[in-house]
């Protein structure tokens, strides 16, 4: 998968075709270039999640350790 293919999936859009390429998988009847491609793909888009994901925490951390300003009055 290319850097600006996956800058430009979404997460749902990432976890949405992992989730066909595991139902592929677990279907069977596919030849065995066929199955490592899949599993190549699958590899990819769980990666995007996780790079998804891991933002989505970092971004959430960094909410939470900044001053409460609705604390100091500053509302």
């Amino acid at each position: 998968m290319a850097g600006t293919e996956e800058t430009a999936l979404g997460y749902e859009q990432a976890r949405d075709e992992l989730i066909e390429v595991v139902r592929r998988l677990e279907a069977g009847g596919t030849t065995l270039e066929e199955s490592l491609a899949l599993w190549e793909r699958g590899e990819e888009l769980a990666k995007v999640c996780r790079r998804w994901l891991e933002g989505a925490r970092a971004r959430l951390d960094a909410s939470l350790a900044a001053p409460d300003s609705a604390a100091s009055g500053d509302v």
